[in-house]
């Protein structure tokens, strides 16, 4: 019945979205829809989001505030359709054994997460050695906008971005003068966060800086967990078309495996890890031309109970130009280069006298061209090739072509054929090994999807079809180890509307269907997401429920299957210009589940707190 359910719904929106002559003007998309349209992630250079013919979405900075995470990465889960991230307590992810924060876009994604790139203003973030990003580095209160491509962005961001791509996009200053904001929470199981922010403008130069505290006792008997964390950003407009900006971040965290919730289970190590990253760029925008150079340094020290000790490094730099050489062109070429590694050791092994797993590094250089065309200002060409180099298996190229076509109205259809590619990682070069002949994985992307706005910009609807498929993906052989055997078949629709009846109520759904040929962990084969947003007087009042269906919650072999559904509720009642206060709750049905399987998730949890403008 639930499957039917949802195809009724498909059906639905599928109609509505197919439907031009209910279309308006493209001029006449309200700003309430709360979808930023110009975009950077999905292409060179900020264009209208219509314009990229992957599928981007955009969460903007009102709907990040509205929730009480601390970290960002949780803000996502429904919001964006396709995408999946594991959560396994009232706030924290950890690493290692145990961990949450699993990432996954349409089914790709990886365990530990190598599939889904994480980039801070283009920069990519990933663990050194291990390969995957470190999800409580990400905070929700530095994010200015996160920009998602849902699918291959490998052409524009090399290794990692075979499944998607997350750009956070941090917080500048942009009023004259000074201003910031704190906030306090506290919650079910002594949840504690305490959060302030301040930026300052003074004509060419601007600063802004934050910062953060949680700590939580956990649901759960060791299951503790607290991060402090600091970030400032620096800027200067050196003229109209040249600026340049700084940016640093730091945390540090300490987190525990409370070990599987079963009978006569024991608890699994804590960890204490520090992360933290260093950013310069210079931008320049002039009438033809537009670029930019970055250079990023990632580095971080992790130390578990059970010995492991690791230090490691990301750095590197990205560059490129795009010219506008005739009207309706853009021409981009681009290079960057990373270096990438550390040093992995076990300081309880050998009865004590330790071992090293790895101390090493590599190196990835990769070029590209993309050009786009604008024919009569309705249909928009585009393609691209990249060239990356790595120093253990060589050479690889990554096509990219798609289009994007203004048909009628506001009606917008999109098409893309793209390759994604990840690099094997040093965990999988030389901690288990070494595997000298392992090749990248690769896949291929096909995706189609139509967007429209309708009733003078009050509604608007998307739908997306598409189709993952890979041959090579890396997975251990019994008898043989790490070999590019893998494969994956993957088919689905994601769909996501926003609806405005009156300047009070807001309502937005999302709804991804995932064919899997083979169940993949971290993605439910159905995932449903409903959300209102009413403003009465003083009181602003939030409500969320999601339905997740057919989640294989165990990164083993083993093939399981949750499905639960989640309501959440929030109320905001504004005391002055200055001073808020909200009460908030989670799972409000008191559901018993597991994202991942054998950590049984909180109930229902309650949370208070104020927020403070100045």
């Amino acid at each position: 019945m639930s499957r039917f359910k949802n195809l009724l719904a498909g059906i639905f929106f599928f109609a509505m979205i197919f439907s031009p002559f209910w279309g308006v003007g493209q001029d006449d998309i309200v700003d309430s829809l709360e979808i930023e349209e110009v975009v950077v992630t999905g292409s060179p250079v900020r264009v209208h989001r219509n314009n990229v013919p992957m599928a981007v979405s955009v969460i903007n900075k009102a709907r990040i505030e509205e929730s009480d995470e601390s970290a960002l990465l949780p803000v996502l889960n429904g919001k964006v359709p396709g995408l999946f991230v594991t959560e396994r307590g009232v706030t924290g992810f950890g690493v290692a054994a145990g961990s949450a924060g699993q990432i996954s876009i349409r089914g790709i994604g990886g365990s530990p997460t190598t599939g889904v790139l994480m980039l801070i203003d283009g920069h990519p973030q990933f663990m050194g050695i291990m390969g995957h990003p470190l999800p409580d580095s990400y905070v929700a209160s530095d994010a200015e906008r996160v920009e998602i491509i849902r699918g291959p962005a490998s052409i524009l961001y090399g290794s990692n971005a075979m499944g998607g791509v997350i750009n956070i996009i941090t917080k500048k200053q942009t009023n004259e003068g000074f201003n910031g904001n704190a906030r306090f929470t506290y919650g079910s199981f002594n949840t504690q966060k305490y959060m302030g922010s301040a930026g300052y403008k003074k004509e060419k130069f601007s600063a802004f800086i934050s910062a953060n505290h949680d700590n939580t006792n956990g649901h759960r008997e060791d299951s503790e967990f607290k991060i402090s964390n600091g970030y400032a950003k620096l800027a200067y407009d050196i003229n109209r078309n040249l600026r340049v900006s700084t940016d640093l971040s730091l945390a540090v965290f300490d987190a525990a495996d409370p070990g599987p919730d079963t009978l006569n289970a024991s608890p699994g190590e804590k960890i204490d890890i520090t992360r933290g990253y260093w950013a310069f760029a210079v931008q320049n925008e002039f009438e033809k031309l537009t670029g930019s150079l970055q250079l990023f340094y990632n580095f971080g020290e992790h130390d578990i109970t059970d010995g492991f000790h690791s230090k490691d490094h990301n750095y590197g730099l990205n560059f490129y130009e795009s010219l506008k050489l005739f009207e309706g062109n853009t021409i981009t070429l681009g290079v960057d280069h990373m270096n990438y590694g550390g040093m992995a050791e076990n300081l309880k092994a050998m009865n004590g006298n330790g071992i090293v797993f790895a101390d090493t590094t590599v190196n990835e250089t990769g070029v590209y061209g993309f050009t786009q065309q604008t024919f009569r200002e309705k249909l928009i060409l585009n393609a691209g090739l990249r060239y990356q180099n790595h120093s253990v298996y060589g050479g690889h190229w990554v096509p990219s072509a798609g289009f994007a076509w203004q048909f009628a109205g506001s009606a917008t259809w999109k098409g893309n054929v793209s390759k994604g590619f990840r690099s094997p990682t040093i965990r999988e070069l030389f901690l288990w090994g070494p595997n000298p002949a392992l090749d990248p994985e690769s896949i291929v992307n096909y995706e189609t999807g139509i967007s429209n706005t309708f009733f003078n910009g009050m509604m608007k609807a998307e739908m997306t079809l598409f189709s993952v498929k890979g041959d090579n993906l890396i997975i251990t052989v019994p008898m043989e180890g790490l070999r590019n055997a893998g494969k994956i078949d993957n088919k689905g629709i994601e769909v996501l509307m926003h609806v405005h009846p009156s300047s009070k109520l807001s309502l937005e759904g999302t709804y991804s269907y995932i064919n899997m040929k083979t169940p993949v962990y971290a993605t439910p084969e159905h995932h449903v997401y409903l959300s209102a947003r009413y403003q009465w007087k003083k009181f602003q009042l939030t409500g969320s429920l999601q339905q997740i269906s057919n989640l294989d919650n165990d990164p083993s072999a083993i093939v399981t299957s949750e499905n639960y559904t989640l309501l959440k509720a929030k109320a905001v009642y504004t005391i002055n210009k200055h001073l808020k206060w909200y009460v908030s709750g989670e799972n409000l049905l008191n559901e018993e589940y597991q994202v991942n399987r054998y950590y049984t998730m909180p109930g229902a949890t309650v949370f208070s707190g104020i927020n403070i403008g100045f």
